[in-house]
């Protein structure tokens, strides 16, 4: 046993008292090896045990932190030498797996199921909406961290939050289930007002009682410029009542769907459209009680004539191609990389994504545009977001050339210049030919770009120069 390891033996065993390791209600008077785990362990006693100097004391015992905070009489034992110590390790730890869960969890949500009509639209979206959270948790927390290390008074580290799972991950004060829950307390609101009134099943009636419940008594409301990122995450849109034109959408179909109704939905111009599926799509149109059932369904969009809906009749619908629920996953997941891109090129007015594309095909422009210098500083964490709602898209639809060099495009923006290569190669073999034109010479400066960044890393002075 080395001096390090000797010190740590005489010092925790020198006190007969045991200590409790928290979450396992077991006595150790040694330490337990539970592999990247933290164990906090606490006096199973009133008497103090032997740590009692002025400040913590960290002993390493091969990959074993050990930290004592007197003042709380807390040791914390931290395996696997990473460099993070407390109870929030724990928290970071567990945010950390809710990224990669929440993430394999949307994927077997919207590929494992055979057929389009299982993928639920509401778990897939709460999926993604948990990821995101998790991931700015995780920032938050690593924020807090660093700014509690900058303290040296500190001698109690974070608290951990109280959940062990994805499906208990607090999101907007509700779980996962629990906002699943939610939708089936609408459709039950729904139910009961039928009751009361004593109205029978017929669809008109049913969907006029959804109206009622959604957009009177709960108040949902269409949000007309998406620039609040609460208003295009389905939890969001049912906690505050606000939301896109899309997951309004969604929540009708959900909410339908729990009623034994089937809601199908296209895009028509810049609206997506949903009405109930039917085999005489002309009744939509019938007009009773001043509206029809179409308008019933869609609001006011129908009757505005600056509107594509509002041209629409019913042989004009059949024409139209109804969104699978992947789609309509997909409309979503696009809103959220619109968003999330503006959002992190606030400061950019004006930026797009495929604007250095167009400085490096643009023979008149100098050769070397594309430097590191000039990447555009964009807010690293609204960028990262984007990256990873594109992730999800292109998990959808991976064929998709211009979703591809769009998500290459961000990559380069987030100076992953490697990865940004890998993407934006694969995109010149979907891409029609005269786009593989305009992206090859940026993918040969980007790849250009990488080796020089790899030459000076290894200590070469100067530029990186081709014969």
């Amino acid at each position: 046993m080395d001096s390090a390891a000797s010190s740590f033996s005489a010092c925790f065993n020198s006190s007969s008292t045991p200590y409790l390791c928290s979450g396992f209600g077991s006595c150790y008077s040694e330490p337990e090896i539970f592999s990247n785990f933290v164990l906090e362990l606490e006096p199973s006693s009133a008497a103090s045990p032997n740590f009692t100097a002025a400040s913590y004391r960290l002993f390493f015992v091969s990959s074993i932190f050990v930290i004592a905070f007197p003042r709380r009489n807390v040791v914390h034992i931290v395996f696997g030498a990473n460099g993070c110590y407390g109870s929030s390790n724990i928290s970071r730890s567990l945010l950390h797996q809710a990224l990669k869960t929440a993430r394999d969890k949307f994927t077997r949500e919207i590929s494992f199921h055979s057929k389009d009509k299982d993928v639920s639209l509401a778990k897939a979206l709460l999926y993604v909406a948990a990821e995101d959270e998790a991931f700015v948790s995780f920032n938050r927390e690593m924020d807090a961290r660093s700014l509690l290390n900058e303290r040296r008074n500190v001698s109690s580290p974070l608290e951990t939050e109280n959940w062990d799972s994805l499906e208990q991950m607090p999101l907007g004060g509700k779980t996962i289930p629990e906002w699943l829950s939610e939708l089936d307390a609408i459709a039950r609101e729904v139910e009961a007002e039928l009751v009361s009134r004593d109205i029978g099943c017929h669809l008109v009636e049913v969907l006029e009682a959804v109206n009622l419940v959604l957009f009177e008594l709960r108040g949902l409301t269409r949000s007309p410029v998406l620039v609040d990122s609460k208003h295009s995450y389905l939890h969001s849109v049912l906690d505050s009542g606000c939301g896109s034109a899309i997951l309004l959408s969604i929540i009708y179909i959900e909410v339908c769907r729990r009623l034994g109704i089937t809601i199908v939905g296209s895009r028509v111009g810049e609206d997506f459209l949903i009405w109930p599926q039917t085999g005489y799509p002309e009744e939509l149109f019938k007009v009773t009680s001043g509206h029809s059932l179409f308008a019933v369904v869609n609001g006011r969009c129908v009757e505005d004539p600056r509107s594509m809906a509002s041209d629409l009749t019913g042989t004009s619908l059949l024409g139209l191609e109804i969104a699978t629920n992947r789609d309509i996953i997909g409309i979503a997941l696009a809103n959220l990389i619109r968003l999330h891109w503006k959002r992190a090129s606030r400061s950019n007015h004006g930026l797009m994504l495929t604007s250095p594309l167009r400085h490096v095909h643009n023979a008149s422009e100098k050769p070397n545009m594309i430097d590191k210098s000039n990447v555009p500083l964009l807010r690293p964490q609204d960028l990262r977001l984007a990256i990873m709602a594109s992730e999800r898209l292109l998990i959808l639809q991976p064929h998709n050339w211009a979703l591809r060099r769009d998500h290459g495009m961000m990559l380069y923006y987030n100076r992953e210049y490697g990865k940004a290569v890998q993407e934006l190669s694969i995109c010149m073999a979907f891409a029609p030919e005269e786009e593989a034109e305009i992206l090859e010479p940026f993918v040969e400066k980007l790849h250009l770009m990488r080796l020089e960044s790899s030459w000076k890393s290894l200590g070469h002075a100067g530029r990186l120069t081709v014969p």
